[in-house]
């Protein structure tokens, strides 16, 4: 199953090309991105294959880079056609299944859907439910908001 890695970055020059140069240095492929930034800093979302997903957190945080959170998420495949995201976004709320994220991949048409029911959303669209919903962030963590600048 895909992992979605959320890790916050310095909004500064360079910081994003960091984020590749160290995924890339490490082997790890992204396969999808989403990024934001505000009040100084970057969320940048990033989609890899789950057997990378503790390799790609380990060189990001040896980078000095946070993680604010980590998950299983659903990439589905969907029509390139008008409509096709409503149509999707229905089945999962007529299923009482809340979307916390979604962004689409590199290739294709696909959309990656984070949610806390992970279960009631595989269930609405069909899919697979072979992974529970989890998180790897311990309680003890230090905050990833508190960066050097």
């Amino acid at each position: 199953m895909p992992t979605d890695i959320a890790v916050i970055l310095n909004d500064q020059p360079g910081e994003l090309a960091r984020l590749g140069e160290v995924t890339g240095e490490s082997g790890v492929n992204i396969q999808g991105l989403a990024a934001f930034t505000g009040e100084g800093k970057g969320v940048v979302h990033v989609l890899v294959d789950d057997e990378a997903a503790d390799r790609c957190r380990e060189a990001l945080e040896s980078a000095g880079m946070g993680i604010a959170d980590e998950r299983p998420v659903l990439v589905v495949d969907i029509a390139d056609r008008p409509g096709t995201l409503g149509e999707l976004a229905r089945q999962l709320a007529d299923a009482n299944v809340n979307i916390d994220l979604a962004y689409t991949v590199f290739g294709g048409v696909k959309i990656v859907i984070a949610t806390d029911d992970l279960e009631n959303a595989r269930s609405a669209l069909e899919w697979p439910a072979d992974h529970a919903a989890t998180t790897r962030r311990g309680p003890d963590t230090p905050s990833i908001w508190d960066q050097a600048e």
